[in-house]
């Protein structure tokens, strides 16, 4: 079923069954990944050819926001993944059983979005695993500039969360120690703002079209599930927009220290879902000239994605990380779907290995 009287439009079966599909549909294209028992209770998607001497990283959480999260399992990134329902955090067993999958010897770092389901499954996950004995860690990613707060509480996790994935990934295959893959983590991800612009709000499988923004409405930080975001305005040009958007990035209170004149940025444009490249350009440009306007160094620019899509949002976000070298970290090249030498981060990556 498509389409139903009063519900949107979309290229599915069945509303209940769009996640286990959309699996299905992934692993039939990436065969060399595999999936866990207990399916489809326990939608995890995990790399069987990931080495448990090293530290494995697992993410996960509400699907919808594909490439997130298995498409970024594989060699260099996550060693698995754990999907949840659409917009829903997954259970904590499912959790659980992808870190008995994964962990070996090298240990296990949870990199977690800062949303109060996904904190609460993940928790209770690495707990248990530590009372059975296996080395856990967890690290939250909260960039999300919407929430002005100089603490994580409250801030959302965006984009960044894929960032996070590659550096701490890089670091893991390397053969770090899960306390200092853990710590790179952490550090990437307090150097990271994200701030996105919505023009038509996103509509979950088997519901009706989500009306709620006006058609000359644009939404600065609405949330990845249509909550609420910082300020509902009238459009204005493209230019005006991206100025008040950087505006609000460079001010932001956890990392305002970090992007001061003369800093070295990476610049990213994320398509949300269903933002045309067109328009993805036309900000991205505009964004570049923002932020040297600010005196930001933007040391690489992308507009390409979705790296993390809300649904089929008519949005995109801007994501500054803070440049900063880690010598210790060698460019491993990570094989999975969403990142290619093409991919919205790799420039960061580059710059990140090269500075």
């Amino acid at each position: 079923m498509s389409g139903s009287s009063g519900s949107s439009k979309k290229l599915i079966n069945e509303p209940g069954s769009v996640v286990t599909d959309a699996i299905d549909g992934f692993l039939a294209c990436h065969p060399h990944l595999q999936r866990l028992d207990g399916f489809p209770d326990i939608k995890v998607v995990f790399d069987p050819a990931h080495d448990k001497a090293k530290v494995a990283l697992i993410s996960g959480g509400g699907s919808g926001h594909e490439p997130a999260h298995v498409g970024y399992v594989g060699s260099g990134m996550l060693a698995a993944a754990v999907a949840g329902e659409v917009f829903a955090s997954p259970p904590a067993s499912a959790v659980l059983a992808a870190i008995r999958a994964v962990t070996g010897p090298g240990g296990c770092l949870l990199v977690v979005k800062n949303y109060t389901g996904d904190r609460l499954h993940f928790g209770l996950a690495a707990e248990q695993a530590k009372a059975e004995g296996l080395a856990v860690q967890v690290v939250l990613v909260g960039e999300d500039a919407a929430i002005d707060s100089p603490r994580l509480a409250g801030r959302r996790g965006l984009a960044g969360t894929a960032l996070v994935h590659k550096i701490a990934g890089a670091a893991a295959a390397a053969g770090a120690p899960l306390a200092a893959v853990a710590g790179l983590a952490q550090q990437v991800a307090s150097r990271c703002a994200s701030l996105g612009a919505a023009l038509q709000c996103c509509t979950l499988p088997g519901h009706p079209p989500n009306t709620r923004l006006g058609g000359c409405d644009v939404e600065l930080g609405l949330g990845i599930h249509g909550e609420p975001g910082a300020a509902v305005l009238a459009l204005p040009p493209a230019r005006e927009l991206v100025e008040d958007m950087m505006a609000r990035l460079v001010d932001y209170k956890a990392t305002a220290s970090l992007f001061v004149p003369g800093a070295r940025v990476a610049l990213l444009v994320n398509n949300l879902g269903a933002t045309p490249q067109l328009e993805l350009a036309i900000m991205a440009g505009e964004a570049a000239a923002a932020a040297q306007r600010r005196g930001v160094s933007a040391k690489q620019q992308q507009a390409r994605g979705p790296s993390a899509a809300h649904g089929d949002h008519r949005a995109c976000s801007q994501l500054l990380p803070c440049l900063v070298r880690h010598p210790q970290i060698t460019a491993h090249t990570a094989c999975c779907s969403a990142w290619t030498s093409c991919s919205v981060f790799w420039g960061v990556w580059k710059w990140y290995t090269l500075l």
